[in-house]
């Protein structure tokens, strides 16, 4: 039997980790567990995102075949959220490549999905 590993963090390669802390700590709720100006660490004690420094880090163009991953957030108002992410930094793409849910980019460019909750 394969041993079991337990999903604990996702890190996210970035220019400022404080700032994209800091966005995704308003849109998640998640508190901030760690940051100085390498590296920066939000969670909510079961999960976390951590966000790493990497210079001259570019983002993947969307669409196209460079992203290589995209987070998944579920919002209870996929419109009423998209606004509040806008303001906070996030940009919404002109491509949309599906229905009920937005993709947006985060204030670095990486990808994320609002999707509504399930029925």
């Amino acid at each position: 039997m394969t041993t079991k590993a337990q999903f604990i963090a996702v890190t996210l390669d970035c220019a400022e980790p404080k700032g994209l802390a800091d966005f995704y700590a308003k849109i998640t709720g998640y508190d901030s567990q760690y940051a100085d100006e390498n590296y920066a660490f939000i969670g909510d004690g079961t999960h976390a995102i951590g966000f790493q420094r990497v210079e001259g880090r570019a983002p993947a163009s969307w669409p196209g075949p460079a992203k290589q991953f995209h987070l998944d957030f579920r919002v209870p108002d996929v419109d009423k959220a998209v606004r509040e992410y806008v303001e906070l930094g996030a940009v919404k793409p002109e491509f949309q490549p599906g229905d009920g849910w937005v993709v947006l980019a985060d204030p670095e460019g990486h990808l994320f999905c609002v999707c509504p909750e399930r029925s």
